[in-house]
């Protein structure tokens, strides 16, 4: 009879919680759907501020932007972090043309790869030569490449439902391209934008030379998929035809800048460090909504989130935003190494660098052990049609953290979008649904409410979340 009791007792228990954490996630998103703050920030990210490419006047406005807004919250501490990072500037406009004939031109859409170098005086006209990719160099060699433009036509795979894996598949050419092509004695090269969809918008991006020396240097730059297809079309009836591009971009002295990080201290394991962020730095073609103002503006309100709700959280929680995700990776490296010297103890970190579209759930870099205690949250999370708990990457910020006790994890929303406006000038606050980015502000919260609540290393079975 004691023994039946018990274990009623137990059930009574676990219920309990379950109906607790099922209620508080409740809260949390019916918080961020009727009174979230994410919308109304990223707009002034957006609207006011613009582009935030590191080094630049408007990262420095957005640091001290939210700054400002942390502190608005009454946080337990807010404070900078100084990072030096690398300064490109993009210059004045690019400009590209395809010369079927002398004075018969067709003017396209192009844009300086990060990290370029510029053009001569006057640009570049030269003859072109298409390829799929980096191992078709070598099979053509230095007699069939030297003095031309390369362009590399890979498209990003359009059968692949995981947008990041096609995007993967074929990204390593705009990194790598000029540091291959120059090596074989090409003047320039030119990219097909890592987008599944046609239109006019080049999509720029960090490249790099690798330790090739400044003589074999070549200016590397993005063209959009119409302008890819017209010129790939162009190539397949004359052979003979002239590309002509300028670009004014420069590689300047590394600045000082700063990751800017919020904290809630823990009430009962202050020492355990639950991080949640997105990265401040944006490239400069449009204005950064996407990739990464939405991760930013989430972050902000997972603390807000948890403040609005009423919840106390017993480890600590901060927001970081990372500058230099773009173009460098300093701030996370930054930040990691900071806490490494310090000592301190994380246990998980959650990042949002996948776009502000509708969310789905999260991917976690983890143990099978520890996933399959995580992946036990599901039925709290499928009323918000949250569905999506695989094991994968995280995010690159929160990467340098990884050690053999942390779990990483990243939002993963909708991603068939994304890359329509990842990198472009079409990166607008216009893109961003305010419903959709709120969902993922409140999804965020919910995991890190959960994860704060049971810690990593007694988060309960499935019997005991059933509601």
């Amino acid at each position: 009879m004691k023994y039946t009791l018990a274990v009623v007792a137990s059930l009574i228990f676990a219920l309990t919680f379950a109906q607790t954490d099922a209620d508080n996630l409740k809260k949390i998103y019916t918080t961020s759907l009727t009174d979230g703050m994410s919308y109304q920030w990223l707009d002034h990210l957006s609207n006011q501020i613009g582009g935030r490419l590191s080094g630049s006047l408007n990262a420095e406005k957005a640091v001290e932007y939210t700054k400002a807004e942390f502190e608005k919250l009454g946080l337990d501490k807010v404070w900078l972090q100084p990072v030096m990072v690398p300064r490109w500037v993009r210059g004045a406009p690019e400009f590209a043309y395809i010369e079927t004939s002398p004075g018969q031109t067709t003017s396209v859409n192009i844009c300086a790869l990060g990290g370029s170098i510029e053009t001569p005086n006057g640009g570049i006209k030269a003859k072109v030569i298409e390829v799929q990719g980096l191992e078709d160099l070598a099979a053509l060699g230095e007699e069939n490449i030297k003095g031309k433009i390369v362009f590399f036509n890979r498209p990003m795979q359009a059968d692949l439902i995981q947008t990041f894996e096609a995007y993967g598949g074929c990204v390593d050419q705009r990194y790598s391209g000029a540091m291959e092509a120059g090596k074989y004695g090409a003047v320039g090269v030119i990219v097909r934008s890592m987008n599944l969809r046609m239109d006019d918008f080049p999509h720029t991006g960090t490249m790099s030379y690798g330790d090739l020396p400044n003589s074999q240097r070549i200016p590397s730059a993005a063209i959009s998929t119409n302008d890819a297809e017209l010129l790939s079309g162009m190539l397949s009836l004359n052979k003979n035809i002239n590309f002509f591009f300028s670009q004014n971009c420069k590689q300047l002295a590394d600045v000082q800048s700063y990751n800017v990080i919020g904290e809630i201290t823990g009430s009962e394991f202050p020492n355990e460090i639950i991080v949640v962020g997105g990265h401040l730095d944006s490239w400069d073609l449009g204005d950064g909504s996407h990739d990464d103002g939405a991760g930013v503006v989430q972050s902000m309100d997972v603390l807000r989130l948890l403040k609005a709700s009423g919840i106390t959280p017993k480890r600590t929680i901060r927001a970081v935003l990372f500058m230099n995700e773009e173009n460098g990776l300093r701030g996370g490296n930054k930040y990691a190494e900071v806490a490494k010297s310090k000592n301190e103890t994380h246990i998980f970190a959650l990042e949002s660098d996948a776009g502000g579209f509708t969310p789905r759930g999260f991917s976690f870099d983890c143990s099978d052990l520890m996933f399959s205690k995580i992946e036990s949250w599901k039925p709290l999370f499928k009323p918000y049609l949250i569905h999506y708990f695989e094991q994968g990457g995280s995010g690159a910020d929160v990467g340098p953290l990884k050690d053999n006790t942390i779990v990483l994890a990243g939002l993963r929303p909708d991603s068939q979008r994304y890359f329509d406006y990842h990198h472009a000038s079409n990166d607008t606050f216009d893109a961003v649904n305010k419903r959709e980015l709120e969902l993922g502000a409140a999804s965020m919260t919910a995991l890190v409410y959960l994860i704060d609540k049971y810690g990593t290393d007694s988060i309960p079975n499935e019997s005991q979340i059933k509601d």
